[in-house]
């Protein structure tokens, strides 16, 4: 039935916040729940719980009482997820999609390419009419979105994807070389992917650039972010302005304006999970005209140059 996920999802939250848990404002499917200064988290996807928690005692009683609930299987220990690959060691947590990166390959007969350093041709452009044959519309879709859901675990060929994705609705041959250029890259950095390592610093910092007039059809640009706490890279995103910014320092003010909002979104999860940020979150940027419009709206009303 369609209301059945919706139906779900209201007898677990019922269950969940009958239980003592506070639902995030933020992530409605992010609960936590405190007990004599230890933290219980259960995150929800669809039918799946993960249940990270500092007292090992709580996290049991609560597995028992989803038993006794509802009808359950215990996986033990976080080794796979949505795709991803977990490794736990004493350092951290290594995630990966190697296995599906390997699938893809095989699935697009390119298991035995030769790899290549760089997932695109550095300065490369495409163009919507390049005057080359068409191909299988079908199948470069397909490429691209198998692509799109590694980027969960591989920041690395986020760009050069969001790139290809505009071309999805009408491919030529060279689109789909430059897609394969992507397969050609897994070929040889399948087993990449984030290491989430133990810090003591949970001060977050941002990161925002665009490149100003990249697509030659419309002189978009795109704009992308990404965030980190201590070494650890955890948010990230690239993604075409839906503007023509006039000035390069208009596409990077739009661009630290996204990531403003993601910073926003960010600190308010941190302070659901008692992440509390201290002092102000640093948000850098590498243009100094882009940061004097932020910080004095009188420049705000000036024509572009």
């Amino acid at each position: 039935m369609k209301k059945a996920p919706r139906a779900w999802y209201n007898r677990l939250d019922n269950h969940l916040l009958s239980l003592g848990f506070d639902r995030s404002t933020n992530m409605v499917t992010l609960y936590m729940k405190h007990v004599d200064g230890h933290k219980l988290i259960v995150s929800v996807y669809i039918d799946d719980l993960l249940i990270p928690g500092d007292k090992e005692q709580l996290v049991e009683e609560f597995k028992t009482n989803m038993k006794d609930t509802f009808e359950m299987n215990e996986l033990g220990l976080l080794t796979y997820f949505l795709g991803m690959e977990v490794t736990q060691s004493d350092e951290g947590y290594f995630f990966c999609q190697k296995h599906f990166s390997l699938k893809i390959l095989d699935n697009f007969a390119m298991a035995n390419c030769k790899p290549v350093s760089t997932p695109m041709i550095q300065g490369q452009k495409l163009m919507k009419e390049d005057g080359a044959p068409k191909t299988d519309g079908k199948a470069y879709r397909s490429l691209v979105g198998s692509l799109l859901y590694l980027t969960a675990t591989r920041p690395d060929i986020l760009f050069a994807l969001n790139y290809l994705s505009t071309f999805m609705q009408d491919p030529s041959q060279i689109h789909l070389v430059a897609a394969k250029r992507v397969l050609r890259y897994l070929r040889g950095t399948a087993r990449f992917g984030i290491h989430f390592v133990k810090s003591t610093s949970v001060n977050l910092v941002g990161f925002s650039d665009n490149d100003w007039g990249g697509s030659d059809e419309g002189m978009m640009s795109t704009s992308s972010y990404c965030f980190a706490m201590g070494k650890i890279v955890f948010s990230w995103n690239s993604k075409k302005q839906s503007m023509v910014a006039h000035s390069t320092e208009e596409a990077e003010y739009i661009a630290a304006y996204v990531a403003a909002k993601q910073l926003i979104w960010l600190t308010k999860m941190l302070s659901h999970l008692d992440c509390n940020q201290q002092n102000p979150t640093e948000l850098f940027c590498d243009n100094m005209s882009a940061i004097a419009i932020s910080k004095n709206s009188f420049f705000h009303d000036r024509p572009s140059i």
